[in-house]
């Protein structure tokens, strides 16, 4: 566990360092019953290894989670609502991947 406390120096050379010069975090847990991760919140961190600290510690108090990932937040590439309907159009042409062209037999069952 970490000894650090978020906005303190680290006794590394770097007095006055707070954190907010810290990168950002994006945290993202899998719950005990759940498949996938899920957006939970940010943090700031000075490292990996404190930011998964940090993450445990705020997101998962009451043994919510079963898995814990943090990323940092400038390594994420995100599209736009405004580029909604531009970078999701191209899927619109491509008619055959929707099972409208298909016969389904009627013993086939939940489809």
């Amino acid at each position: 566990m970490s000894d650090i406390t978020p906005g303190t120096s680290q006794g590394t050379g770097t007095q006055g360092t707070g954190k907010g010069d810290w990168p950002l975090y994006e945290v993202f847990v899998r719950g005990k019953r759940g498949l996938n991760h899920v957006h939970v919140g940010s943090l700031h961190a000075a490292d990996d290894a404190m930011a998964l600290t940090h993450a445990r510690d705020l997101y998962t108090r009451r043994n919510e989670g079963v898995s814990i990932w943090v990323v940092r937040s400038e390594h994420i590439a995100a599209s736009t609502r405004d580029e909604k309907d531009p970078f999701f159009a191209p899927s619109a042409d491509k008619v055959y991947r929707h099972p409208t062209f298909y016969d389904i037999p009627d013993d086939v069952p939940h489809i």
